[in-house]
């Protein structure tokens, strides 16, 4: 009796495997999408810093320091809200709305530290706008790498069943010939030496 009501259900097993897993995957994404972008602002950032016109008065390692931070700061301030969006409206990534939601606010937010209320309103335009469009760019530039890819993919496994997927493109020096172009490469070769040897039994005949 105890030892079969301890024994776990196969399919409670799987679903408990499916949901950990799932869930430990969407744990991934969601650093990925926070922390990713926020280290590449950081870098885009102090590469800013190095082209500024204020790196001679203030110090090369001050102003790309202040630039990458402050890139990193507006990123990660941008990507948090947004996953706190996709979260509470229970969207996913795709969802272009929680991106302009979320640029909105951090803007806003953003916006009201650094220059007040007018700030407030302007950083949340500017964020709302260039947030979405980057999101949107983004998932343009991978829905395009993804066809690519499998087109790339479809015409090698299409390569493969014509057993063509050996054969070097038609700008290659070195070309491989089939069957019939050797035969018919061996049939020139033979006929060019029996003119040869045709040629020089008439030359040994003219000396004789």
């Amino acid at each position: 009796m105890g030892s079969s009501e301890n024994r776990e259900n196969p399919d409670e097993v799987v679903n408990n495997t499916f949901h950990h897993s799932s869930s430990s995957s969407s744990r991934h994404d969601w650093k990925n999408r926070i922390f990713i972008p926020t280290l590449l602002a950081g870098v885009a950032g102090a590469g800013t810093g190095l082209l500024s016109k204020h790196r001679k008065s203030l110090g090369l390692a001050n102003v790309a320091a202040s630039y990458a931070a402050n890139f990193a700061i507006v990123t990660g301030c941008y990507c948090g809200a947004r996953e706190f969006v996709t979260a509470t409206r229970k969207t996913g990534p795709e969802d272009l709305w929680s991106s302009a939601i979320a640029g909105f606010g951090s803007g806003a937010l953003l916006g009201r530290l650094y220059g007040g209320q007018f700030g407030a309103i302007r950083y949340s335009v500017i964020f709302a706008v260039v947030g979405t469009t980057a999101d949107f760019t983004i998932l343009k530039l991978k829905d395009g790498w993804r066809d690519y890819s499998k087109t790339i993919y479809q015409d090698i496994e299409n390569l493969k069943k014509n057993e063509n997927w050996l054969r070097l493109p038609e700008w290659f020096p070195i070309k491989v010939l089939d069957e019939e172009e050797l035969a018919a490469k061996r049939a020139q070769e033979e006929q060019f030496l029996a003119q040869r040897a045709r040629i020089r039994s008439l030359r040994d005949k003219e000396d004789s």
